[in-house]
């Protein structure tokens, strides 16, 4: 699966208060199951003070989408109350590489297994409406080595294609080139033909 998927634009946070609780849906796109989880983590430790700290995410485990990681807790909520309606939400707007927690206050009053899977799947909606959905494709790093001769050849063919890249000038030029993986091979091929093959790939 090297097809584009959907995720979120960027962090955000959206918050409303149902019968004196508190939630705070926070959501963030992530490129790993490990910065998924440390973005809970710094969400726990923010928000310490809360009832609850729902967290969920889907991330997919490998480059190519193969495998695709889905977790939810419902943090000492009724079982089914919290975790899988945050975690539905994702799956139900297919969105991937995206973790989400919702901070709970306790504001006195029992929502119920109904209210609360009513507002743990608003506060992600919310949050999800406030970054913003994009699309995105898988991306691989190709190291790009050319003489000096060879670098504006390079240089041109990146900025035609868009590609976001990093250039260093040393003995010779490298540039660090970010490619959608399912053009990465015709990327190459296109370097060496430019460059007769003076290009030295990574």
């Amino acid at each position: 699966m090297t097809d584009a998927y959907r995720t979120v634009a960027e962090p955000a946070t959206a918050d409303f208060v149902v019968q004196g609780s508190e939630f705070l849906g926070h959501v963030r796109p992530v490129d790993s199951v490990d910065a998924a989880e440390s973005f809970i983590e710094t969400v726990e430790a923010e928000y310490a003070d809360a009832t609850h700290n729902v967290p969920a995410y889907r991330v997919r485990a490998d480059p190519e989408g193969e495998l695709l990681r889905e977790y939810s807790s419902d943090d000492g909520e009724p079982s089914g109350s919290a975790g899988k309606p945050a975690l539905n939400v994702l799956e139900k707007q297919e969105l991937e590489n995206c973790a989400v927690v919702v901070t709970r206050y306790y504001g006195g009053t029992n929502l119920g297994v109904g209210g609360l899977v009513r507002a743990y799947s608003k506060a992600v909606k919310d949050a999800v409406d406030a970054a913003g959905v994009v699309e995105e494709r898988p991306h691989e790093s190709v190291s790009v080595t050319v003489e000096y001769d060879d670098s504006g050849t390079v240089r041109g063919i990146l900025e035609s294609e868009g590609y976001e890249f990093e250039a260093d000038y040393d003995a010779d030029v490298s540039f660090d080139v970010r490619v959608p993986i399912a053009e990465a091979e015709p990327f190459r091929d296109r370097l060496r033909s430019a460059t007769s093959g003076r290009v030295d790939l990574d």
